[in-house]
């Protein structure tokens, strides 16, 4: 067994699932590299080395250059606000380290094409997590279509939805808010939700072409959490968006923190000329699939037995989830990071570059930027194809 030494900045809520990762991946995947939690980093003392203890970090730092220099870390784990990630990802690169970084890859896509040059000119492995993708229904929807089942595409569409900002008595900035500071986000639902969404989408449906968006603040000005200042708020807190895919299906996207009721409503749904897929992370062990041209003859199925098939995606033959439980027991949340970690040990013992890396998420932010553009310039915007950069 070889060590895989990370080094993680960040102790927040992101940080304990990656670490929760790192901790039980040779538990259920039988791979080469165990790795080994050897230092985390924290903007506060006190609550980084409590995050230390609690989750088996050997040390515990406030400054990610002394662990980017650090001679026994392998692995950088990117868990900060967005506006520390191009830094923190170019300094590791530069160091020789590993680097793996959370969603969105950057503040904006200048800023990502930097981070991919750092990556390749290092020749360092990189990944970005966007999880979901390892999700077991969301990966059998990707081998559904891979398949043929699902034909040529007409319609994909998808929502993510969340309530939790609507009252203004909510502050923004600070390690608890920073999603709802501009200066430390980048921007709002569409960096930190639409960003998911897209990158399923593409992975599924292929690169987006062109978007036209409307995005709303709702709420104008907010206390900041650390200067106890009123000042306007730079974020988006609700988006909606058309997109044209480049095999020429048409896509919308809707995302807002303003859903009275959702906590974390993610759904997609692709129709096709000989089938459907529909997706709900509220039922995450499920994936629907409406079968009208049987792969296997060229038939169409029997009217009488048409209908939505909902497949409980708990089987060893499913993705992951012969590493996990019996049939008919189901995963949840944390394992999708497991999964994520485990795809990526896996390609550095195999020498197949996990997908999605750092230039797969370029892909995305180009996307996220193209739809703040349409927003603000109230008209259609292109995107740059790269067919083969989402894999």
């Amino acid at each position: 067994m070889q060590e895989l030494r990370i080094g993680l900045v960040g102790c927040g809520f992101m940080g304990r699932t990656h670490s929760n990762a790192y901790r039980r991946l040779t538990n259920f995947f039988p791979v080469q590299h165990e790795p080994v939690l050897q230092a985390c980093c924290g903007r506060d003392a006190g609550r980084t080395e409590t995050f230390a203890r609690t989750w088996g970090y050997a040390r515990a730092e406030i400054d990610w250059r002394r662990l980017v220099a650090a001679k026994d870390i392998d692995l950088i784990d990117v868990c900060v606000p967005n506006v520390a990630h191009k830094d923190i990802v170019i300094a590791a690169a530069e160091a020789g380290k590993m680097v793996v970084c959370e969603k969105p890859l950057a503040m904006n896509a200048a800023e990502g094409e930097a981070m991919v040059r750092a990556v390749k000119a290092a020749h360092v492995p990189n990944m970005i997590f966007f999880n979901y993708r390892r999700v077991p229904a969301v990966s059998l929807a990707k081998q559904i279509i891979a398949e043929g089942r699902i034909g040529r595409p007409f319609h994909y569409r998808a929502t993510y939805l969340q309530d939790w900002t609507i009252s203004a008595d909510v502050p923004q900035g600070g390690a608890a808010l920073w999603r709802l500071d501009v200066a430390d986000a980048g921007s709002g639902v569409t960096g930190d939700l639409l960003a998911h969404s897209i990158d399923t989408a593409m992975w599924l449906n292929g690169p987006i072409r062109r978007v036209v968006a409307k995005t709303e603040t709702f709420v104008k000005e907010r206390r900041h959490a650390v200067t106890g200042r009123v000042q306007p708020v730079g974020i988006d807190d609700a988006c909606m968006f058309l997109a044209e895919f480049a095999n020429g299906s048409l896509g919308t996207f809707e995302s807002t923190r303003y859903a009275r009721g959702r906590k974390n409503f993610n759904t997609f749904e692709l129709n096709g000329a000989a089938g459907s897929l529909c997706f709900d992370l509220e039922e995450p062990e499920y994936l629907q699939f409406f079968e009208y041209r049987q792969l296997q003859s060229g038939k169409k199925v029997e009217s009488h037995l048409t209908g939505w098939r909902k497949i409980h995606v708990t089987n060893s033959e499913h993705p992951y989830m012969s590493h996990y439980w019996v049939p008919g027991t189901c995963i949840g949340y944390e394992h999708t990071f497991l999964n994520a970690v485990a795809d990526f040990v896996t390609g550095l013992e195999s020498g197949q570059p996990v997908q999605p890396d750092f230039r797969s998420g370029l892909q995305t932010q180009r996307v996220c930027d193209a739809v703040l553009a349409s927003a603000a310039e109230g008209k259609w915007a292109e995107i740059a194809l790269e067919p083969d950069a989402v894999q």
